[in-house]
């Protein structure tokens, strides 16, 4: 029989029997709940929530029979434990373009490129007293830390003294 059915719907025998339990057992759960199920037994309760509300009553008013001293405005006391302006943003301050002259730069100067941090800095005079002086800009690429994206973002901020370059070194 399940042969035949298999062959007319185009499902295996196993897939016929499991689609015959799973309808018989939603039918049975169907019939089970069509006939225990007593809707009038259903109890609503309301409930009166208007003095609770009263309690979180942003407008100060005493309508719940709280007293002036009592009431707390939470809002308020969040913010008054925080002096910061949340308001006001603060820029950051970038240098300006071809300020920064890479072979002479100290910590705090590196420090305002953007995605360079002390130690960052620390590593770029490092360098820069292991080479003596950057006789070009993408000598950075060899600093630690510093990738092509970060190279792209601080490029146009940094140059490098040219008028240094051919100067004999002074004698001690």
């Amino acid at each position: 029989m399940f042969d035949k059915l298999s062959g007319k719907i185009g499902f295996t025998v196993t897939e016929i029997k499991v689609l015959l339990f799973l309808t018989s057992v939603f039918t049975a759960g169907l019939i089970f709940k069509a006939y225990t199920a007593d809707v009038s037994s259903a109890d609503y309760k309301n409930f009166d929530y208007s003095a609770e509300e009263r309690l979180f009553d942003q407008s100060g008013a005493d309508t719940a029979g709280i007293s002036d001293d009592k009431y707390i405005d939470s809002k308020q006391e969040v913010l008054d434990f925080n002096t910061s302006n949340f308001h006001k943003k603060e820029a950051l301050k970038l240098p300006g373009e071809k300020t920064i002259n890479i072979n002479t730069a100290g910590t705090k100067d590196l420090v305002l490129l953007p995605g360079i941090g002390e130690k960052t800095a620390q590593k770029i005079i490092e360098l820069r007293n292991k080479k003596g002086r950057f006789t070009n800009l993408n000598e950075l690429l060899e600093v630690r830390g510093i990738g092509q994206t970060r190279f792209n973002n601080i490029e146009k901020f940094l140059y490098i003294d040219q008028s240094n370059f051919f100067k004999a070194p002074e004698e001690k």
